[in-house]
């Protein structure tokens, strides 16, 4: 058994990406490094054929390549992805793994690799149709004329929520994920928080989000209960967490 690891591009792993965001069918946090060239990818050769591929991008600086952050081999080859992701490491030397928690191929590897595994970030899919009403607002989309209140966390949004003339919440959906995932966002007025304009504004970004061909996802941190507690009423509901540890030494 002769199993080499050759840095290559993006064209090269392709059909072994494919695959892997059809099994996991979910939204991939950091889908969009490919694309803006911050990912490092390598290619797993075994007896001269191609069988998969992993990616490695940087943890704190775009700069540096230092986190794996995606791996992926063919079924039949999985029984070699301790050895493979090893030799990985090895030659990379990186210092740190990076993953979703919903992600079956390289989360086992990052616990018999990682240590100080911890995480900040918590992962949501759409898992509720809900039927929120507030009587006193509208809901549609963003004028250019529209006035909006200064923005402190998100940009002003594609969508806005009116009461009495006047925007008190923006929202949207951005593209970066993996097709057909998209990622919702808002902000309320300070003034006007904890009203459920937030979730109301979510729960209305979801159906524009359908409309368009899209899948809705969101992430938040995970002490901030405030968001986490919106996204939910609006139907969101946690499908995973982003893992990260260091390569035990």
């Amino acid at each position: 058994m002769n199993l080499q690891i050759h840095q290559t591009e993006l064209s090269k792993i392709l059909p072994f990406r494919d695959l892997y965001l059809q099994a996991m069918n979910r939204q991939i946090r950091y889908n969009a490094c490919h694309e803006r060239g911050w990912s490092t990818l390598y290619l797993f050769i075994l007896d001269g054929i191609p069988i998969g591929y992993s990616a490695i991008k940087g943890k704190n600086e775009l700069a540096d390549r230092d986190c794996i952050f995606e791996f992926f081999l063919l079924p039949a080859q999985r029984k070699l992805a301790s050895l493979a992701f090893q030799q990985l490491i090895l030659l990379t030397q990186t210092s740190y793994i990076e993953c979703q928690s919903n992600d079956g191929f390289i989360t086992p590897l990052l616990y018999e690799f990682a240590e100080q595994i911890r995480t900040e970030v918590i992962l949501f899919e759409d898992q509720q149709v809900t039927d929120l009403k507030i009587p006193d607002v509208t809901f549609r989309p963003y004028n250019d004329d529209d006035k909006v209140f200064e923005h402190q966390s998100e940009p002003p949004g594609d969508y806005v929520l009116v009461r009495n003339n006047k925007v008190v919440a923006t929202g949207g959906f951005l593209l970066h994920y993996n097709r057909p995932f998209a990622d919702l966002y808002m902000e309320v007025q300070l003034e006007h928080r904890g009203k459920g304009y937030g979730s109301y504004l979510l729960q209305e970004v979801k159906k524009a989000c359908y409309l368009a061909g899209r899948v809705p996802a969101a992430r938040c941190n995970l002490g901030n209960k405030a968001s986490r507690a919106c996204l939910e009423k609006a139907g969101m509901g946690v499908c995973g967490f982003v893992l990260e540890g260091m390569v035990k030494k």
